[in-house]
């Protein structure tokens, strides 16, 4: 349940929230004391319980802080895009938590109280991600990776992991080319190919070696890396090297028997159990909270379309192991969208969206009816998206390994939703895949979780809707 940690910036992120979460709550006590530091009185009565209120504080700016994509490894935002995000999770925050006070009383703190601890917290907690941002680019901090091998397959490292935030939490020294295999690499990336590889990762103060040669078939220095590993030092293939840091499975490195021999694919009694709870709890959950916006919807197609056109659409959707069901969507297209019968991506700017479904596409609301999918049991809440069974049977012929999206029930949320935009090509769908991929591959509670909750950012930034 706790693979991700394996990774050094999640486990920076993790010490980052746990930080700012000590810092929140700190905040509080000291708006307490701000607030009613002239008061002895009401001083003393509003510390009785600042311990546990300063928790609740805390955990809820910390979860809005989740929802705005503020923990996530590879974002890629200008410090003004930061700054906006942490100001609407906190905005978000403090909804919550009048929301919380109005629902519980014994945990109102006040007005004062809270404007003062917002405030602090969000000057403090901007000072911390500051700092943070300067921490983990010093390069001491960072593990010492040696790539053992120079060709196609090692050079997809320098190619396609060039981004200061794919390395924050490992630097490449450099790569050790292989006898058997073209050099692909710059030639200033590479170490001296007379010294052995135990000598190299000594002088280098290596502290992982990724085996990324082009055929490993009798080529690798066994003896060297089983050396290596009594040192110590941490041998991973290259696929899982990508899958551990980039978050997604690269399928131009992907075989089977990795597929087969590698950890994850957690279907157990146990999990299946843990997963359908998480379903039907989340989706009784949404539907409480959402069947305002449900309601404003219906009116708002039944108001634009007229009385007699339909306000739900049924569309036929691949599920778990290749079965079929019926979506149900609020209607956002024309009721004359595919008339010829042939289905079709939605593009951008789309002619056959009406005025209300490019709202509700934007944020999702046309998405809502898919809860009672959901509590059917056809969906999950978080999964791949369905696609629609001719798209799948002609990405099937054209993407390998596509049909393992499928070994899992399809999701309202997805990793792959989080992690990229809108796909209408067949390269789109491929590189969505190997987000989808590794959420069939490592999903779990924590996971569902957390995909669930910075789904909210997707939504209010409409990031990939069409």
């Amino acid at each position: 349940m706790l693979r991700f940690l394996r990774r050094q910036s999640v486990r920076w992120l993790v010490l980052l929230g746990l930080c700012e979460l000590v810092l929140l709550a700190l905040s509080l006590e000291l708006a307490t004391y701000i607030r009613y530091f002239r008061s002895p009185e009401e001083l003393a009565e509003f510390t009785v319980h600042i311990p546990q209120r300063s928790l609740v504080f805390a955990t809820v700016i910390v979860i809005g802080m989740v929802a705005m994509g503020q923990y996530q490894a590879h974002m890629r935002m200008s410090r003004f895009g930061l700054l906006a995000r942490q100001a609407v999770a906190f905005v978000l925050g403090g909804v919550l938590l009048v929301v919380g006070y109005y629902v519980v009383p014994q945990a109102y703190v006040g007005r004062g109280v809270l404007a003062i601890a917002l405030s602090l917290g969000f000057i403090f907690v901007l000072a911390l991600r500051v700092l943070f941002l300067q921490l983990v680019e010093v390069e001491a901090l960072k593990r010492r990776v040696l790539i053992l091998g120079a060709g196609a397959r090692a050079a997809q490292i320098h190619n396609q992991m060039r981004r200061r935030t794919d390395r924050r939490g490992f630097c490449v020294v450099g790569y050790v080319p292989h006898a058997q295999e073209t050099v692909a690499v710059p030639p200033d990336r590479l170490l001296q190919p007379g010294m052995s590889l135990t000598a190299i990762v000594q002088r280098e103060q290596i502290d992982e070696v990724v085996v990324g040669v082009d055929d490993r078939r009798g080529h690798l220095p066994m003896d060297d890396l089983l050396e290596c590993r009594q040192m110590g030092v941490t041998i991973t293939d290259l696929t899982s090297f990508f899958e551990r840091e980039s978050g997604r499975v690269q399928l131009s490195l992907l075989d089977s028997s990795w597929l087969v021999f590698s950890g994850g694919f957690n279907t157990t009694p146990l999990r299946q159990l843990s997963k359908r709870c998480f379903d039907i709890g989340a989706a009784l959950v949404l539907m409480l909270l959402l069947w305002p916006l449900m309601l404003l919807e219906v009116l708002a197609i039944r108001l634009e379309s007229g009385p007699g056109q339909p306000v739900l659409y049924r569309q036929e959707r691949v599920g778990a192991h290749g079965r079929t069901f019926l979506l149900l969507k609020f209607r956002s297209m024309r009721t004359d969208a595919e008339r010829d019968g042939v289905a079709r991506w939605a593009s951008k700017n789309d002619v056959r969206v009406t005025r209300v479904g490019r709202i509700s596409r934007k944020l999702r609301v046309d998405e809502l009816p898919q809860l009672w999918n959901v509590l059917k049991g056809d969906m999950s809440i978080v999964g791949p998206r369905p696609e629609r069974p001719q798209f799948v049977a002609d990405l099937a012929t054209q993407i390998r390994y596509y049909s393992l999206r499928h070994s899992l029930k399809p999701g309202l949320a997805g990793w792959a939703q989080l992690s990229y935009p809108y796909g209408a090509t067949v390269e789109e769908a491929a590189e969505k895949l190997k987000y989808d991929l590794f959420y069939v591959k490592n999903h779990n509670l924590l996971l569902d979780l957390l995909i669930l909750i910075q789904t909210v950012e997707v939504v209010l930034f409409g990031r990939g809707a069409r």
